[in-house]
């Protein structure tokens, strides 16, 4: 089987886990700030926070973005239901606004019309798609006009770079990024995520929120009373000054991932070739076309997605994907919109009312994309999409 997403791991990546569970930490160990500073310095910002997965960074970006009751967290409909959640998770509400169909990102004129909408947002969330960066700037222009702040989730982006050369992570057009180390993602740690900013305080209550709420660094004690005993600090305090949550990474996760972060512009750089043969073997394929023709230089190439006319090749997306499989060959759908889950149905969402991420829904399908791929597999893929579509 060539399935449509698969992770690398070699004996270097199995010998900083060996190294990890012979030393003395599993958790909570020198490693976590390791990786932190790496990414840190990888996308160039200034603090780093690596948590349990990406699903918590947004959590916890949200919190301390200020979403909460009465507000309300603008993304994607054409994303995992991660990123809406985040919005329930803090006790806010979700909104969407539609995507751009030639880019599959968040369309700039959309959140305009749905901010002026929708007045009490607190936060956007702009979702780099397959890895492609959305408009940055123009959607951070109309976030400052409003009042909102942008969290970008980069989980399919790490190793992606803006237009003007900066990496996605610097948050040079957000409050926070987020990312995510799950293994079908650019660097895999099992799973984990991690969440940057250049804002101190963003930065400490982070750390906070991710131990529970319990102080950290040199936060100020609330009870110092209690936390000194004739002048000298009581070894045992700590305080909880906040509902935190237990959102902490191993020392095993991020020794992985900081030996595959070594490796990953060269994952990035095999995938971006693999992208170019996918478009030049489908360019003379009809009823197919790729959903991203564009940012090859600047994508972090995480899904290769295709759009196909199913009604003009005669044939439905399940069938074809059931043909797929029995020729060994995987592939996947991303996404179905999420104002379509019944969670969200009955909140009162209707897929309808988003009619680009309703269309590229219709033509989507995700085929083989990962580092391992050989040319001889991809040429394979290619044949029999043809085929089954002639």
């Amino acid at each position: 089987m060539i399935p449509y997403g698969k992770h690398f791991i070699d004996e270097d990546d199995i010998a900083a886990v060996v190294e990890v569970l012979r030393g003395g930490w599993l958790t909570q160990g020198p490693k976590i700030a390791e990786l932190e500073s790496a990414i840190a310095d990888y996308v160039g910002v200034k603090y780093a926070v690596a948590v349990s997965s990406g699903t918590a960074a947004l959590h916890l970006a949200a919190i301390t973005a200020g979403v909460g009751p009465g507000t309300s967290l603008i993304t994607s409909p054409i994303t995992f239901v991660a990123s809406a959640n985040a919005a329930l998770y803090a006790g806010g509400r979700p909104v969407f606004a539609d995507i751009d169909p030639n880019t599959i990102n968040m369309s700039p004129e959309n959140l305009q019309d749905t901010l002026q909408k929708n007045p009490d947002t607190r936060a956007i969330v702009p979702v780099h798609y397959a890895g492609l960066p959305c408009d940055m700037p123009e959607i951070k222009s109309i976030a400052d006009s409003s009042g909102a702040v942008v969290i970008e989730d980069a989980a399919h982006a790490l190793g992606a770079r803006y237009p003007d050369g900066q990496r996605v992570g610097c948050c040079s057009h957000s409050l926070m990024t987020i990312f995510s180390f799950h293994p079908v993602k650019a660097i895999a740690a099992g799973e984990g995520g991690m969440i940057t900013t250049n804002d101190k305080e963003i930065y400490r209550r982070l750390l906070r929120l991710r131990g529970h709420g319990i102080n950290k660094l040199d936060d100020p004690f609330q009870f110092p009373e209690q936390a000194d005993t004739n002048g000298m600090r009581n070894p045992w305090y700590y305080e909880m000054q906040e509902l935190g949550f237990n959102y902490r990474i191993t020392d095993i996760q991020c020794s992985l991932a900081l030996s595959q972060l070594k490796k990953l512009d060269k994952f990035i750089e095999k995938r971006r070739n693999l992208v170019v043969r996918y478009d030049q073997g489908f360019a003379d394929i009809k009823n197919i076309c790729p959903a991203q023709g564009q940012g090859y230089d600047i994508s972090g190439h995480h899904l290769y997605a295709l759009r196909i006319n199913f009604e003009a090749a005669g044939m439905s997306r399940s069938e074809l994907m059931n043909e797929l499989k029995v020729r060994d060959i995987g592939s996947q759908v991303h996404y179905i919109p999420v104002p379509a889950q019944p969670h969200f149905r009955r909140l009162g969402f209707q897929p309808e009312d988003y009619p680009n991420a309703q269309k590229y829904y219709e033509e989507a399908l995700s085929i083989p994309l990962y580092y391992e791929l050989t040319e001889k597999q991809q040429d394979y893929v290619i044949s029999q999409l043809g085929e089954l579509l002639a």
